[in-house]
């Protein structure tokens, strides 16, 4: 079109006519390839039109004179003037273009976001899930056995045993239906939530294990210190998981427990003296096979810029020492 329309023009030119609808014809083409084709292909297009209609302008200038030819640049100049708006309509629609990529890339990043995020949540519940179940399922089995030796001999403790195991069961149930409940699609507030341990339910862990046979000695100080909720739920499955393994690979081993909060860390240290019915090799391999749940302790400590070491303990059995430093905790 642009073509046919500058050809037309030309030969006008060189007549020295120049009607206004011939005119006209040139400046709507080449809008239109300003503002449809590549900026270089329209530059050349421009470039070469102008070259013809110039060639045909000099042509009626030195055959016509000056005065007639005047009358032939209506043909001429609409020819840039609208390459000059075509090509401002091409750059909008370009930055329109690239707006709307912008808009989609920061979308995409935001549903990735969102991806990583459901994720992490997981692994979190997972972790909750491991901590819970893990724990329960320890202690329920060691009362279970002791229920199981005493029953005929002394029905009185075996009843006991049972007792405590219907008791954690129950609680069991009530933290599983409470890390469950995250991973339903339910509205806000329809499901009735427990609160989540904190520092001063140790107490009531340490009870627990006791009643499975395990004995635990339990020492706390600086309690007056005020920690945020994060904090004292991750001691407190530090030394869930900690005792949790002391049933599973050191029965019969007395567990020590110690919780130091001063004003720069909190410490946490959780050893037993060794199971007396297993060589030592037998007990190290044990708690090695245990390597997620040292794994999930480290990084529980490790979310608040604190460390954890476990190993076996200088006189023998198991340690587990944490350290946490408050002025890191978000």
């Amino acid at each position: 079109m642009l073509a046919v329309a500058v050809a037309a023009s030309a030969l006008l030119m060189t007549a020295a006519k120049g009607p206004l609808v011939v005119a006209v014809l040139p400046g709507v083409a080449m809008y239109l390839v300003a503002s449809r084709v590549r900026r270089r292909l329209s530059i050349w297009a421009a470039a070469l039109a102008a070259a013809v209609q110039g060639a045909a302008l000099l042509h009626a200038v030195s055959s016509a004179g000056v005065p007639a030819a005047t009358e032939t640049m209506e043909a001429f100049l609409p020819l840039a003037a609208a390459w000059f708006v075509g090509d401002a309509v091409a750059a909008r629609r370009r930055y329109l273009a690239g707006l709307a990529q912008q808009a989609e890339r920061e979308r995409a990043a935001e549903t990735e976001r969102a991806r990583q995020q459901v994720r992490e949540e997981r692994v979190r519940i997972a972790r909750e899930l491991h901590d819970v179940v893990a724990h329960t399922l320890a202690v329920m089995t060691v009362q279970a056995g002791v229920g199981r030796r005493l029953m005929t001999r002394q029905p009185a403790e075996a009843g006991s045993a049972l007792e405590s195991i219907e008791e954690i069961g129950r609680t069991a149930q009530d933290e599983l239906r409470v890390v469950l409940s995250l991973l339903r699609d339910e509205e806000p507030g329809t499901a009735e939530l427990s609160p989540l341990p904190r520092l001063v339910d140790v107490k009531d862990l340490a009870e627990t294990v006791r009643a499975s046979g395990t004995p635990v000695d339990l020492r706390i100080t600086g309690t007056d210190r005020q920690l945020s909720l994060a904090v004292e739920l991750s001691i407190y499955r530090v030394v869930q998981e900690a005792l949790t393994n002391v049933v599973k690979h050191a029965a019969g081993a007395r567990a020590t427990v110690e919780i130091a909060v001063s004003g720069a860390a909190v410490r946490v240290e959780i050893a037993d003296d060794g199971a007396p019915s297993a060589p030592r090799g037998e007990r190290d391999a044990g708690r090695a096979a245990a390597g997620h749940g040292i794994v999930g302790m480290r990084e529980r400590v490790g979310a608040f810029g604190g460390s954890l070491v476990a190993g076996p303990g200088p006189s023998g059995g198991f340690r587990v020492v944490a350290q946490i430093p408050i002025e890191q905790v978000p």
